[in-house]
This record gives C-alpha cells, structure tokens and sequence, in this order.
C-alpha cells in the first residue's frame, strides 16, 4: 500500500516522514515511457512531492518543480494535503539515449539536470488563496543535496534527505530539526539532531525501496526513543477527465473542433500531465457542440 508516516523523536525537537510509492508511481506513468535514468529522477521527485505535502498544515497543494538545461528540462510533481499525486517530466529524448552507462550517480544527476538549474517549490493554499514560492539552484550531485539546500535556505530548517526509485518504487525518508526556544535545550538538542543525521546516514537509498519503514528506523536510529504514527494513504490522481477535455475543446470554438475533425477523422486531446489520450469521434462532436453528451462518451485510448 502507498503510505507516507511521520515519526518523531520523543523529548526532542526531531521530526520526520517516510514515504513509499509503489501503484501510485505505477498508474502516474500508465501512458508514457521514460528513459531508466530520467524515470529514476522522476520517482525521487515524486516522493520528494509527498514528503514536503506532508508537513503541510491545511488544504492545499504543493508543486515540486525543476528546471534544467540538461537532458531533463521541466519536471513537475504535484501533491495536495491528502497526498492525491500527479507528476510529469520533459525531455531531451536524443540527449537522454546518449547518457553514459555505468556513470557515477552524481555524474547522471549533472547530465540530467545541466547546470545553472533550479528548483522551485510553490504552496498553494486552497482557501486563504495565499501562495508561497522557494527556489533554490539545484547543487550537487543528487535531488536530495538539492531539497537539503532548498530548506536550509528558504525554510531555514536544517534537513537531512535519503530518495530513491526504480521502476516498481518510489520512496523517500526525511528528517529535520526544529526550532527550540530559549537557549535551556540547546545542547541537547544539537546532540540529538547529530544522532539523527548518523542515523540517515546509516541507510544505504536502495534500502528504501525493500524495507519496512519500522526495520529502517530501528536500524538507523537504534539508539533514539521514536514514535512512529499511523500512515496516510497516497493517491495517484490526474485533474484530466472527460468533463474537463469536452470544456476544452468546447473553448476552442465548434469550427476549429470540425476542422480537426474533417482533417483526421477524430480529434485526440492528449493530456499535458498524465498523457492519457482522448479521442471524440463525429457523434461526440455532434452530441458536444448540441450541449449535450454522445451516448458513449469520448473514448479513452490505451
């Protein structure tokens, strides 16, 4: 099941999440294929997406995003508050089919993502309207050294980060320090975060992918008092629909609609995220331009 559980550390000012993805991951790339490194990249950032939503503190969305000059040039990862997850990369399909085999993971990240990149996380808050934009140049030689930077500078929370996919899974760890006020805990503090970024650092990224998030912490984090509570499901979902497509092309006017239609025999709307096509034969164009809906609908195309 796709869960994402947050964890403290008891009398401490150490909070963290663990995320791990597997249908969801699966269904976001059900109608498109991408290169092993990119879908890798992909993965990372979708787990990233769910481990940020999951400190968010009411409704709203939050959009992962990275801009590149390398062989990836836009990559999107969307999550809301109840972790409902949609995501989409760009790229360079010549430049990806050229990348080096067997190259360092850091030397792959630099080719992905090019140089003079950043990233950018927006909050959006569904019912003050209120916005919140980071950005960040993406450093070093991962997406986690990246997001570490990203909440060092613009949350000013120091943040240790661990992601990693592959085809079947997504998942990611994240551990961070609070603020503590007054000066009384300080040490302790400072003792106790250090515990855990030993504790992270403890965890080989594959191991993510295979381990219980109850066997990760009790062999990261042995030596700290944790409380781990009950996980939030984690959803794949797209915004696209029928309803949606048929406003679109209702937008577009009926003459413009016809002139596809007499060109290619149908018209396919294919969407910008999840690249589900849909396809309006003749009735559906009639049916959508009469104000109504064809019997069968548009048909989806798998």
């Amino acid at each position: 099941m796709d869960l994402v559980r947050r964890f403290i550390f008891e009398r401490q000012a150490v909070r963290g999440h663990w995320v791990r993805l597997e249908a969801a991951w699966r269904e976001l790339r059900l109608h498109v294929r991408y290169p092993e490194p990119v879908e890798r990249l992909l993965g990372e950032a979708v787990a990233a997406a769910v481990l940020l939503a999951a400190s968010l503190k009411f409704r709203g969305t939050l959009t992962f995003q990275l801009q590149g000059s390398g062989v990836v040039r836009l990559l999107v990862a969307q999550c809301t508050h109840d972790f409902r997850l949609r995501a989409l990369a760009r790229f360079d399909e010549r430049a990806a089919g050229v990348l080096p085999a067997g190259a360092p993971r850091g030397a792959v990240f630099r080719e992905l993502v090019g140089s003079g990149g950043r990233l950018t996380v927006t909050i959006e808050a569904d019912e003050k309207g209120a916005r919140y934009q980071g950005v960040v140049p993406l450093e070093g030689g991962s997406l986690a050294e990246s997001l570490e930077a990203y909440f060092a500078t613009s949350e000013q929370l120091p943040t240790r980060v661990l992601l990693a996919a592959d085809a079947a899974r997504g998942a990611g760890l994240l551990v961070q320090k609070l603020p503590v006020a007054g000066s009384a805990g300080d040490e302790e503090s400072a003792a106790a975060w250090q515990g855990a970024q030993r504790g992270i650092a403890r965890l080989p990224e594959e191991e993510l992918l295979g381990h219980p998030v109850e066997e990760l912490l009790a062999r990261g984090f042995s030596e700290q008092d944790l409380r781990l509570f009950r996980g939030s499901p984690v959803h794949f979902e797209c915004r696209c629909g029928e309803g949606r497509v048929a406003g679109l092309l209702r937008t577009l006017g009926e003459e413009e609609v016809r002139d596809v239609l007499r060109e290619q025999g149908s018209v396919t709307v294919t969407c910008e995220f999840c690249r589900r096509p849909y396809r309006f034969q003749k009735g559906d164009v009639d049916a959508l331009f009469a104000g109504g809906d064809a019997e069968s609908g548009p048909r989806e195309i798998h």
